[in-house]
């Protein structure tokens, strides 16, 4: 099963989505965002919860660059807690986190 979920604004153009699909267990979530002009005023959080919702009692797992700070700031602020890391190249690494 794959989520998608989204958020528009007054004028029904997307400002914010996400998506999510289980499997075994624990639910990947990728994809999320939110236009720049619509962050820091809970956009993000509320997509990442209702997530959280419709599959509740899993594992959760995502992952995002080490340069996108505010994004690691927002899922450690939800629960969630680096577990791994992968260097792509001599300047792009990814973090992966889970939430249990």
């Amino acid at each position: 099963m794959v989520l998608y979920s989204q958020i528009v604004n007054d004028e029904n153009t997307i400002i914010g989505s996400v998506r999510a699909k289980e499997a075994k267990g624990t639910v990947y979530i990728g994809k999320l965002m939110v236009h720049p002009n619509y962050r820091h005023n809970g956009h993000g959080t509320r997509l990442i919860k209702e997530i959280e919702e419709y599959f509740p009692d899993k594992r959760y797992e995502l992952f995002t660059s080490t340069r996108s700070k505010d994004n690691i700031r927002l899922y450690q602020s939800l629960g969630y807690k680096i577990f791994d890391s992968k260097a792509i190249n001599d300047e792009l690494k990814f973090v992966y986190m889970e939430k249990v």
